[in-house]
């Protein structure tokens, strides 16, 4: 859909307006989406990044049979409690010697497993008698206490699978495998312009209808989680000719670029006028079935994705978490897209809206092992007071009727349930809750 064109057809601009469900928003920002070019890194730089390949294993770990403890290598059928130590075996070296029946190997954990041995006995099984060791356990089975060769990967298994995260688990692996560098994806270029003449810096101090900046710094904290490069984050010139300008430079530099304000009805809302103007900027939509968060322009210049969020601080976190976050995550060729949703049910009243809702709430496991959710109390677009400590976003579907503690409805989590009720942001805990009068 491209827009200047069409600026004077009804049906166009009907369509343009009309208020996209999340779900349908998804699905046309999906269709937008190119994937980001790989790149080779420094294993050491590679925390947290997309893996962009599958890691096949080149070799077998361990490459050797293991001892898992620290002991003594022996022959597991030799019936005598006592064996002549010819030896210790460290980990980092291979001793030449054989274990036959009567002798053993004194041996540290990880280190290989001499030729003839076939069971390690722990240290703590055995007594030393000069340079003999005495086997206080009857039972040595073959095998007992050695990893065998390939026991944790085999040569030729997938042990990564392109677009898993190289969390500390996954990094050590890829280091097992001995793959240094590494094929990930590019980092995501984005810039974080803030838009609007009210603003000034948060060390700056307020005049007369001013506010402080919070929306860049929050939404950057969003966008350094997901591993993205910012290439520019601040204020946005407020004159159309030099936002117009801008948004050139930054388009022409990015893969993302994020506005906040100006997308709403006002006549000063820049943002919205200049997407829709623009001949070389598709716009896609610029309403959605969504609260808070209806304002949202999405657009495009080529490859470039382009969101136009609302300015209230609550709405460009929500329309983040929705929209732009499972981009981000397609774009790098990750597995996990979406953060995980689950039912829960609720603890109290909540008003239902006329769109879908996104309410900040916390959810808890009650003792009866089930998932519990209450929100932050006020829900206002304004109050980034109700994001503070939340762990879910809790998708309120729209109805005329109020909603009752006791139903169920869907989780967005943003992190772990928590196991019990504790202070965060604007609300309090559960044995506190009865002495805050209003609080819901």
């Amino acid at each position: 859909m491209t827009s200047a064109p069409n600026s004077n057809d009804p049906e166009f601009m009907h369509e343009l307006d009309r208020m996209r469900p999340p779900e349908e928003a998804r699905a046309i920002i999906d269709r937008q989406i190119t994937r980001v070019a790989p790149e080779q890194v420094p294993l050491a730089e590679a925390a947290w990044r997309i893996l962009a390949q599958d890691l096949i294993a080149s070799e077998d770990h361990p490459p050797f049979p293991a001892s898992t403890m620290d002991g003594y290598a022996v022959h597991a059928d030799d019936a005598s409690p006592w064996r002549e130590v010819i030896g210790e075996q460290h980990a980092g070296n291979v001793l030449d010697i054989e274990i036959t029946d009567g002798y053993t190997v004194k041996i540290m954990t990880g280190a290989p497993v001499p030729r003839g041995a076939n069971a390690v006995v722990p240290v703590e099984a055995t007594e030393i008698a000069e340079d003999h060791v005495i086997i206080h356990k009857e039972d040595v089975r073959t095998g007992e206490n050695i990893r065998p060769i390939g026991s944790d990967v085999r040569k030729g298994d997938l042990v990564l699978g392109k677009g898993t995260i190289l969390g500390p688990a996954e990094t050590g692996l890829v280091a097992n495998m001995g793959v240094n560098p590494v094929t990930v994806s590019r980092r995501p270029k984005v810039s974080v312009l803030s838009t609007g003449d009210e603003l000034v810096e948060p060390g700056e101090t307020l005049g007369p209808g001013q506010i402080r900046d919070s929306n860049r710094f929050s939404l950057c904290a969003a966008l350094e989680a997901e591993g993205c490069a910012i290439t520019f984050a601040g204020k946005a010139p407020d004159e159309r000719p030099q936002l117009e300008a801008f948004l050139r430079e930054r388009i022409a530099a990015d893969d993302v670029v994020i506005t906040s304000g100006g997308v709403s009805m006002g006549e000063l809302d820049l943002v919205k006028a200049i997407l829709f103007d623009s001949p070389a900027i598709t716009l896609h939509f610029r309403r959605l079935y969504l609260k808070p968060g209806k304002p949202l322009n999405f657009a495009t210049c080529g490859a470039v994705l382009i969101f136009g969020l609302p300015g209230n601080p609550v709405s460009s976190l929500v329309t983040f978490e929705v929209l732009i976050r499972p981009a981000l995550r397609q774009m790098t060729g990750a597995c996990e897209v979406d953060r995980p949703n689950v039912p829960v049910m609720l603890e109290h009243e909540v008003q239902a809206s006329d769109r879908v809702e996104y309410q900040r709430g916390i959810v808890t496991v009650n003792a009866d092992g089930r998932l519990v959710a209450r929100n932050t109390g006020q829900q206002q677009s304004s109050r980034l007071a109700s994001f503070v400590g939340t762990n879910a976003l809790l998708m309120i579907p729209p109805r005329e009727t109020t909603y009752a503690a006791g139903e169920t409805v869907q989780a967005m989590m943003l992190g772990a349930p928590f196991a019990q009720e504790r202070m965060v942001g604007g609300s309090v805990s559960r044995q506190n809750r009865k002495k805050t009068p209003g609080l819901s």
